[in-house]
């Protein structure tokens, strides 16, 4: 996925907002059937964590219907599910990798927060349980 420095901001302060909780929520990307990494970001939504827990995140699945039907009206795909990782290195937990199978071809954006450095944030896509890092790249819109 490509994405521009300001949406990426967009994620690292969400979760800046609540260190102590994984946040979480969407990034929207063109829907012009580009293949993963190579769609442009458009947008992030910030999404509720119903668990409010520094262990695990979810959507609730009627903001989630929600937040796809906003993104599709605006002509758009969700191209990214983003949360972060507020004590443990921005990878994909089992637990995220048991989600992530509902959700083929979208990337997952994570957030790193543990350690005393600027947060860290890392992109992977997830498929059949195999978990592969994919780069992130930044665009000037």
């Amino acid at each position: 996925m490509r994405i521009s420095p300001a949406l990426l901001e967009e994620v690292v302060s969400h979760a800046l907002e609540d260190p102590a909780n994984e946040v979480c929520g969407v990034v929207a990307v063109e829907a012009d059937g580009s293949p993963a990494g190579q769609a442009n970001a458009t947008r992030v939504h910030r999404a509720r964590n119903v668990y409010a827990s520094p262990l695990r995140f979810e959507i609730d699945p009627k903001e989630l219907l929600e937040l796809s039907n906003a993104v599709e009206d605006q002509g758009a795909e969700i191209g990214a599910i983003y949360h972060s990782h507020v004590r443990s290195a921005p990878y994909p937990s089992q637990t995220d990798i048991n989600f992530a199978a509902n959700w083929p071809g979208v990337e997952w954006l994570i957030v790193g927060l543990a350690g005393s450095g600027a947060p860290e944030v890392r992109s992977y896509l997830i498929d059949g349980g195999q978990v592969q890092e994919v780069a992130l790249a930044e665009t000037q819109t």
